[in-house]
Parts: structure tokens; C-alpha cells; sequence
């Protein structure tokens, strides 16, 4: 058996997520099996019983059973199995903010539809209140960031949906913006939601701009592949983003063509 954080096989990691005794192999089993993107058949059921788990949250108490089931939620997204949808559409009812946060991402890639109502319904109240200030944590009452990306990933460009997302693009945050942002683009295919990602990429925080070319990135919108350039962030982060220009662009207005993306992928390597 490999020690923590040592490389495993998919058979280790099967098995560690199957016991019960240690948490902290089970966690590190959980995102193992994710960025693996494992296809054995024992995978879902385990990652679901690990998400069963949950109890409330206990900071003090190390790798706690949340954590797993953290872990468990943002692997079921990856793998992508239309099995996991019921149990995060319960999670993302959940009081751990973290759980909601993992469950809208993994619902969002796994394009659900379900996931709709009860992540516009969260989003209702608006950046005053579900959007607000925790008084006891740097965060926010939900978890807008992944909440806002889902329903731009999911796509179901409804008029209530848009009417939910449009008042966070006047967040405080930065980053709830983008975020916001980038799911009306999404949506609409509106340019003027494309400008203010392009503003974005210009803010004077590192962080901003990260999120801006991923955003703008997850979009595919082609016109930004010269502002992704001259952004100023790490190569690495640009190639992301440049990538997706390709992999995700679909009947946007070009400004370039594969190729010119292709090539500036190149100069960046």
C-alpha cells in the first residue's frame, strides 16, 4: 500500500476509498479517482458512498468525513457519470458552503439540467444577500463564483435565469463579476459581456486577470486571442486559456482562425 500522498495505482485507490477507518486515504483516493478520470465500474458507487458521508462540518478534526465528501463531489464531475446528478442536486442543499460549492462545479460539467431551479433559486436573493459577507469567513453566503460558471455551463438560457444572473455583474468582488460575466456570454453570445471579461484582464490584481482568462477561455471567444497575449500572467495560465479558444469556440464571431490560436499557443511554449 502506497503511503499519503505517494503515487497509487487505480486498484489502491479503489481500495482505499472502500475503508472507512482512514480519512485521509480516502480523500486522497477520492481526487485520485478524479483526475483520473476513472472508468471502473466500482468507481462511482464508491465516490457516492463517500459522499454519503458527510456529517457537519468539524474544523478541529483533521480530514474529516466532509472533506472525503468534498473530494468525492468534485470527482464525480470529472468523471462525468449521469449516476452522480441526484445526490448532488441534494448536496447542493447541503450547509457545508464548500459541499454546494463542489456540487454546483461537478453539476455544471455534468451539463445538469436538473441543477437549474435549485442553483436560480439559491442565486434569487442577489448579491446583498446571497452574494453577501459571512461575518465569520472571507466568504460569501453562497458560493457565487461556481454557482454563477454552472449556469453559464449548463446553458439553459431561460429569462429567468438571466434575470438571476445579470445584478452580479455589479458584485464588490472581482471575481463573483467574471464569473457572472462569463455565464451571460455564455447564454447570449452578447459582446458587451465579452468587454467587461476584457476589462477584467487588465485589473490590477493577478488574481482578477487569472479568472478573466479563464473565463474567457471556458467561452471560447475568439476575439480575445490578442488581449489573452498581453495579459500579464503566467504563460502557463495563457496556454489554458488559448486552448480553450479552440477546444470551446463554436459560432462566435472570429477574430482568428485556429490556426493564428495554434501559433500563439506555439510563442508561449
Amino acid at each position: 500500500m502506497a503511503g499519503d500522498g505517494e503515487p497509487i495505482s487505480e486498484a489502491e485507490a479503489l481500495e482505499q476509498l472502500r475503508q472507512t477507518d482512514d480519512q485521509s486515504r480516502q480523500y486522497y483516493a477520492a481526487w485520485w479517482l478524479g483526475r483520473m478520470r476513472s472508468r471502473h465500474p466500482e468507481a462511482v458507487p464508491l465516490l457516492l458512498a463517500a459522499l454519503r458521508q458527510r456529517q457537519p462540518r468539524d474544523v478541529g478534526a483533521g480530514v474529516e468525513h466532509n472533506a472525503v465528501a468534498r473530494n468525492a463531489a468534485r470527482a464525480l464531475g470529472k468523471i462525468a457519470d449521469g449516476r452522480a446528478v441526484s445526490e448532488l442536486l441534494v448536496v447542493l442543499e447541503d450547509a457545508d458552503d464548500g459541499l454546494r460549492e463542489a456540487a454546483a462545479r461537478s453539476l455544471g460539467e455534468l451539463r445538469a439540467t436538473a441543477a437549474v431551479p435549485l442553483l436560480t433559486r439559491r442565486l434569487a436573493s442577489g448579491p446583498d444577500v446571497a452574494g453577501a459577507h459571512r461575518s465569520d469567513s472571507p466568504r460569501l453566503q453562497e458560493p457565487c463564483e461556481a454557482m454563477l460558471e454552472a449556469l453559464g455551463t449548463i446553458g439553459v438560457a431561460e429569462p429567468e435565469v438571466l434575470a438571476v444572473i445579470k445584478p452580479f455583474t455589479s458584485h464588490g468582488r472581482p471575481l463573483v463579476r467574471s464569473a457572472a460575466c462569463r455565464a451571460l456570454l455564455q447564454l447570449t453570445g452578447e459582446t458587451a459581456w465579452a468587454d467587461e471579461l476584457l476589462q477584467l484582464l487588465q485589473h490590477p490584481q493577478l488574481q482578477v486577470r487569472r479568472a478573466a482568462l479563464m473565463d474567457l477561455g471556458a467561452v471560447g471567444w475568439r476575439p480575445a486571442l490578442v488581449p489573452i497575449q498581453r495579459t500579464l500572467a503566467e504563460n502557463s495560465l495563457k496556454l489554458i486559456a488559448l486552448r480553450g479558444l479552440v477546444e470551446n469556440g463554436s459560432g462566435h464571431e472570429v477574430a482568428s482562425d485556429d490556426e493564428a490560436v495554434l501559433m500563439a499557443m506555439d510563442a508561449l511554449l
